[in-house]
């Protein structure tokens, strides 16, 4: 990002109260592998009650959730690229899974 000629910006309801999430939300750093190794953990049953949305690179090159769902008809999931992953739910679970990855600082 070309901090001179580009901008990023959120735009909130200004009704809304300051502080509208009732807990914090850390923000790890991982890579890749990292990612994907969570992202597969998820799918054993002791994790199955876990919330997650993952991010792919498929996802971001993406315009329109249409676009994303008829481009996933042709990828499988080894094929995808992990940007990224939010994960809900019980905290034990979540620190299991997450516990050792530092913060994003």
């Amino acid at each position: 990002m070309n901090l001179q000629n580009e901008k990023c910006v959120m735009v909130i309801d200004e009704n809304l109260p300051i502080g509208i999430i009732e807990f914090p939300v850390p923000i790890l750093k991982g890579n890749a592998q990292t990612i994907k190794s969570i992202r597969e953990k998820l799918y054993e049953p002791e994790f199955s009650e876990l919330t997650t949305v993952d991010f792919s690179d498929l996802a971001q090159g993406c315009k329109t959730y249409n676009e994303f769902l008829e481009k996933m008809k042709d990828v499988s999931e080894a094929e995808l690229n992990y940007l990224g992953i939010a994960i809900y739910g019980a905290k034990k679970k979540v620190n299991k899974l997450t516990g050792s990855t530092a913060l994003l600082r």
